[in-house]
C-alpha cells in the first residue's frame, strides 16, 4: 500500500509541475467514503458565467472550432477562432477533464478523472460518457484473466488488475487519440492503457501490448501515420509502427518525466520536465538533447498547418521549430496566466488553454521568428 501512495504522489506531482494543479482522486478514507468518489462522476457539470476564466487543461480543433476542456467538467467551445467562448450544453461529469482530441469535425472524446471517457458526436456541443474507472479497471481485469498463464508474471498481472478494481475509479486518464472515428486509445496513471475499434462504444486493455511491467504513469500519445509514440513518467517511452498492434520499449535518453510528444516527417520530439527537450531524426536513430535555453519544464505542444512544431514551458515561452524539431527558437508571447496547452485557430491564431481560461495571441508565422 505504502508504493500506491507513494505512486499516487508522484501522479499530484506531475500534475502541478504541469501548472494543472487537480486533486487526484484518492481511494476511499473515513473522510471520503467510497460513495463520495462516485459523486463528480454521476454529477453533470454545472453552466456558470465563470467557466471562460475556469483552469483549462487541454485544447484542441474540431473543424473549424476549437474546443477546450478542463476542470469540474468545464468544455468550452468558439467558432471565431478563439475571440468568443461559450460552455457546452450538455457535460454528464464534474471531474477534471485532461485532455481532448476531435477524429473530425463533428466526433470528438474527451478524457479525465475518474478514468473517464466522454464522446461527442456533434462538434463538441454536447456529450455523452463512454467509460468510467470502474469499467476500465474491469477491462484490464478481463484481459488479465484472459492471458493468465499460471507462472509469476501472470500473478502478478493479475494482482495488480485486482486492486485496480478494489481501488474504484481513482485512476485519472491523461490523454486520447482518435485515428478515426472507430479507432481511438486513451492512456493514464499506473499505466493504464485501453483501445477501442468501434467509436468507443467498447473497450479493451491494451496495456499487455505495451508490458510495461513498473506501470509508469504515461502522460502522452503521439501519431504520424502508422507510428504511434507514448510518453510518460521515469522515462517511459513505447513505439507501434503497426498502428497500435504492438508496442516495442526504447531506450530513453532521460529518466525524468515526459509531459508531451509530437511526430513530424521522419522525426520525434519528446518533452518534459526540467526543460528536458529531446530529437529523433528518424526511428531507431539516437536522441539528441535540444538547448532550450532555461530549464522550465515544457507542457505542451502542437504541430501547425504550416508543419512547424511550437512548444510552450511553464514560464509562458513558446518555442518554435521549423526542421521537425533539431533548433527551436523562442518566439515573443503575451504575458498573462500560466499556460497549459495550445492550438492553431483556423486562421492562424494561436489560442492558448490556462490556469485562468483561453488566450487568443497573434498568429505565428515564420516572419516572426528570432525577433
Amino acid at each position: 500500500m505504502n508504493t500506491r501512495i507513494s505512486t499516487r504522489r508522484r501522479v499530484g506531482a506531475a500534475l502541478l509541475a504541469l501548472g494543472l494543479g487537480m486533486p487526484v482522486l484518492h481511494a476511499a478514507t473515513p473522510e471520503a467514503p467510497l460513495a463520495a468518489r462516485f459523486d463528480l462522476l454521476e454529477q453533470p457539470a454545472a453552466t456558470t458565467p465563470r467557466a471562460n476564466t475556469a483552469l483549462l487543461l487541454a485544447i484542441t480543433r474540431a473543424g473549424d472550432r476549437l474546443v477546450a476542456v478542463g476542470e469540474r467538467g468545464t468544455v468550452l467551445l468558439s467558432d471565431d477562432n478563439g475571440a468568443r467562448w461559450r460552455q457546452a450544453d450538455a457535460v454528464p461529469v464534474s471531474v477534471a477533464l485532461t485532455n481532448v482530441h476531435f477524429a473530425d469535425a463533428q466526433h470528438g472524446w474527451a478524457v479525465g478523472h475518474g478514468g473517464v471517457v466522454l464522446h461527442s458526436a456533434d462538434g463538441g456541443k454536447t456529450w455523452v460518457r463512454q467509460l468510467d474507472g470502474r469499467q476500465a479497471a474491469q477491462r484490464v481485469l478481463e484481459a488479465a484473466q484472459a492471458a493468465a498463464a499460471g507462472d509469476a508474471a501472470s500473478a502478478r498481472r493479475l494482482a495488480d488488475a485486482q486492486r485496480l478494481v478494489d481501488d474504484g475509479p481513482d485512476k485519472p486518464l491523461l490523454d486520447v487519440h482518435f485515428v478515426d472515428a472507430q479507432r481511438g486509445f486513451v492512456v493514464g496513471a499506473y499505466g493504464l492503457a485501453l483501445a477501442t475499434e468501434d467509436g468507443g462504444r467498447s473497450w479493451h486493455s491494451i496495456m499487455d501490448r505495451i508490458g510495461d511491467p513498473r506501470g509508469r504513469h504515461l502522460y502522452a500519445i503521439a501519431r504520424q501515420g502508422a507510428r504511434l509514440l507514448v510518453v510518460g513518467e521515469q522515462g517511459a517511452m513505447f513505439a507501434s509502427e503497426d498502428g497500435g498492434a504492438s508496442f516495442a520499449p526504447l531506450a530513453s535518453p532521460y529518466n525524468g518525466t515526459f509531459f508531451g510528444a509530437l511526430l513530424a516527417g521522419d522525426g520525434a520530439v519528446v518533452f518534459g520536465l526540467r526543460g528536458n527537450l529531446f530529437h529523433q531524426p528518424a526511428p531507431g536513430a539516437a536522441w539528441t538533447k535540444v538547448n532550450t535555453g532555461r530549464g522550465e519544464s515544457v507542457v505542451a505542444g502542437t504541430r501547425l498547418a504550416d508543419g512547424a512544431l511550437v512548444l510552450v514551458d511553464e514560464a509562458g515561452r513558446l518555442l518554435r521549430s521549423s526542421d521537425g524539431g533539431a533548433r527551436f527558437e523562442e518566439l515573443p508571447a503575451s504575458a498573462g496566466p500560466r499556460f497549459t496547452a495550445l492550438a492553431e485557430g483556423a486562421d492562424k491564431t494561436l489560442v492558448m488553454a490556462s490556469v485562468r481560461g483561453p488566450l487568443r495571441l497573434a498568429p505565428i508565422d515564420s516572419s516572426t521568428e528570432g525577433k
